[in-house]
């Protein structure tokens, strides 16, 4: 079922106008909701994985090799699915409520063997867990950040899923994590963490810019020190190839995607802000597509 026939294409004006009775794909992950309009999707998949380098062609039988790029820059399309789907497990799992909390896990030397990052994690969270054994079940999303000079950090979303409030003070969590330090946020002014946390990871400060060709566009974004100079999306060549960028505990889930006509998912959505939209118009040889995402936000009524 491709998402319609309905929708009227404005290229000129960059606007996919969408009826009432187009298909569409609704994700509703607490109180954000995305809308998704796609005019030609394939339901069925064309490849098939056999290895870590390899993958059959349905269509064909074919054996084919996958292309393995140097830089996760160099493969833009796997980056953004990675980035979105980070999305959606922040904003399905946390809501800025006062039983979570954002951490940052800094090394003191400069770490720069992935295995040993994601062992240390895995250490931290069981001393986390041992030492905070009597306020019951923690749920976590850690995802790692590279740093202009090589090193890692780690960017956590803890959940404590038995207690209404946590307050931990930031000393303590430092002992527990042990290699360096740790800064600790609360997310309570947040409504879309989301959103926030990507834009967080992919963005870097213009004053660790090292290399001319990582610049591009330049937005300034308030911090704990005051306006800071950003460039967006810069830190995102800095990623390796083949590293997971992000690990989660077993409760972190997936939220459900539901396709529906576009008049039952304005139905769902009620009054709530709609916060984001684009419209992207696919040309490729002959091949032709039309996208539209629409985001809301129930806490922007």
């Amino acid at each position: 079922m491709g998402g319609g026939f309905l929708a009227v294409f404005d290229k000129e004006n960059n606007q996919i106008y969408l009826d009432k009775r187009d298909f569409v794909v609704l994700t509703k992950m607490g109180h954000i909701t995305e809308v998704q309009y796609t005019e030609k999707r394939n339901n069925k998949p064309t490849i098939k994985k056999l290895n870590k380098t390899h993958f059959v062609v349905l269509s064909s039988g074919e054996v084919k090799e996958f292309k393995q790029s140097l830089n996760r820059s160099d493969n833009s399309n796997s980056l953004r699915k990675t980035f979105k789907k980070l999305r959606y497990l922040i904003n399905n799992n946390f809501f800025g409520y006062r039983n979570e909390l954002f951490l940052t896990l800094t090394y003191a030397e400069n770490v720069l063997d992935t295995k040993r990052v994601y062992d240390d994690f895995r250490k931290f969270m069981q001393r986390l867990k041992y030492r905070f054994k009597e306020l019951g079940n923690i749920e976590y999303l850690d995802v790692i950040e590279p740093q202009s000079r090589g090193a890692w950090h780690h960017h956590v979303l803890i959940k404590f899923t038995d207690q209404k409030n946590i307050f931990i003070e930031n000393k303590l969590m430092a002992e527990i994590w042990g290699h360096g330090f740790v800064r600790l946020n609360r997310i309570y002014d947040i409504d879309n963490i989301g959103a926030y946390l990507t834009a967080y990871l992919a963005d870097i400060p213009l004053s660790e810019i090292e290399n001319s060709n990582m610049i591009g566009e330049i937005v300034e974004k308030q911090t704990e020190t005051g306006l800071k100079k950003f460039v967006k999306g810069g830190r995102l060549s800095l990623y390796p190839s083949g590293v997971n960028l992000y690990r989660k505990s077993k409760g972190i889930i997936f939220p459900e995607r539901t396709v529906m006509t576009y008049d039952r998912a304005k139905k769902i959505i009620g009054n709530a802000s709609k916060t984001m939209e684009s419209n992207t118009f696919l040309e490729i040889d002959d091949y032709k597509n039309h996208i539209r995402f629409e985001q809301y936000n129930s806490k922007r009524t």
